[in-house]
């Protein structure tokens, strides 16, 4: 359902407003770079500091614009599953493909709760449900055992594994089974999953080099595992370098530098500081992008 190179696409800004036109040619440069899926108000489109009006009419505008030449994952998680649940049924009127549901934050929820919550979330819409596994920003962990027992429901059909833990990215490929779609959440990691039998990546760096991304994964389920390995390291210091601050003031910044987009982000998010930038360009500039 959900394979391949999907970006976790920035919220471009401009004076304080969503820019359209910079998304829309965000969407264009997706589309001819081959990109698999846009995935548009995650944590990398700074979802916590939209409005619902904006969430919900961003998730529209991005439909319209992919026209179905790609898959639209449209994050609409909280910490609310009431709240989730609207999210993600304006997605699917939206027309959407699917919903990320992040973990629920803050409240850090027990095993069972994390279960209730994506099943009530997936009982609310018939289109296909990923859950968004990332313990670092959420407090809470789905275990394998709770991703079994989600991986049942015949509307939830994949993970985003923001984990950072291989081991556990190995069990849950073993105990979700084929056709469960393990993606990575950490560009990193995207090669070694792979090599694990995941399916593919909801890309950061995606933002400033998605053909790249796209054939890396190529080269793996084409059997070229040198290509693969060879692209996988020559990306692997871009990669480092759009987390020296946290994400997405990183790419953001890389994407002004490269005049993709304005260099505007919302609080809390500040910009980087000089000695960031100056690791971002550096990392830029070694990789080959020009500026």
């Amino acid at each position: 359902m959900f394979r391949g190179s999907y970006v976790a696409i920035v919220t471009p800004f401009k004076n304080g407003k969503i820019d359209e036109k910079a998304y829309a040619k965000l969407i264009e440069m997706h589309a001819k770079a081959g990109t698999d899926g846009i995935v548009p108000c995650g944590t990398t489109g700074e979802s916590p500091t939209l409005t619902v009006e904006e969430h919900e009419g961003l998730i529209e505008m991005t439909v319209k614009l992919v026209n179905k030449r790609m898959k639209v994952m449209a994050g609409t998680g909280s910490n609310s599953t009431a709240e989730a649940i609207e999210y993600s049924q304006a997605a699917e009127k939206a027309g959407a493909d699917g919903c990320l549901i992040v973990n629920p934050y803050y409240n850090k929820p027990t095993q069972n709760g994390l279960y209730e919550h994506f099943k009530a979330v997936a009982a609310s819409v018939k289109i296909p449900i990923v859950v968004y596994n990332i313990l670092g920003r959420t407090g809470v962990n789905v275990s394998t055992a709770v991703m079994g027992k989600l991986a049942k429901i015949k509307n939830i059909t994949g993970v985003k594994e923001a984990s950072g833990d291989l081991s556990q990215m190995s069990e849950v490929i073993e105990t979700c089974g084929p056709d469960f779609d393990v993606l990575s959440g950490d560009d990193a990691l995207t090669l070694p999953l792979l090599s694990l039998g995941g399916h593919g990546v909801i890309s950061v760096v995606a933002n400033i080099i998605p053909k790249d991304v796209k054939n890396m994964i190529d080269a793996f389920n084409a059997g070229d595992i040198k290509k693969a390995r060879a692209m996988h390291h020559k990306m692997f210091p871009l990669v480092k370098s759009m987390f020296t601050e946290t994400n997405p003031i990183p790419v953001k910044a890389a994407m002004a530098v490269l005049g993709m987009i304005e260099p505007e982000i919302r609080l809390p998010m500040t910009q980087p500081s000089a000695e960031s930038l100056e690791k971002i360009k550096k990392a830029m500039k070694d990789y080959g992008l020009k500026f």
